[in-house]
């Protein structure tokens, strides 16, 4: 069962890696929004993972864990994606030096 497991996440990192070098810069806005919008959903997991199981520390603890690292996930790729759309943004006229 783990060599599945380690055989499947090895295959994600792999295909990932080549669907991220395929895609053109004018797409990455759009698929981080898709991917914030997914890691949402994770929180969401994570949330019902951390209090499921009562009596159980490290259950708790990793989920929990989750919470956190999936949360860190959406505000930075928030912030990331608010970074780029400014980059497009046109220049005030009026604020020239």
């Amino acid at each position: 069962m783990l060599v599945m497991l380690v055989f499947v996440f090895i295959l994600a990192m792999f295909l990932g890696l080549e669907l991220i070098s395929k895609v053109p810069s004018q797409l990455h806005t759009p698929l981080m929004s898709g991917s914030n919008a997914i890691s949402g959903i994770t929180i969401v997991g994570a949330l019902i993972a951390a209090g499921t199981v009562e009596n159980e520390t490290v259950s708790t603890i990793l989920g929990m864990c989750a919470v956190a690292f999936a949360t860190i996930n959406v505000v930075g790729g928030y912030l990331v994606t608010d970074r780029m759309l400014a980059m497009f943004k046109q220049k005030d006229k009026g604020s020239q030096s």
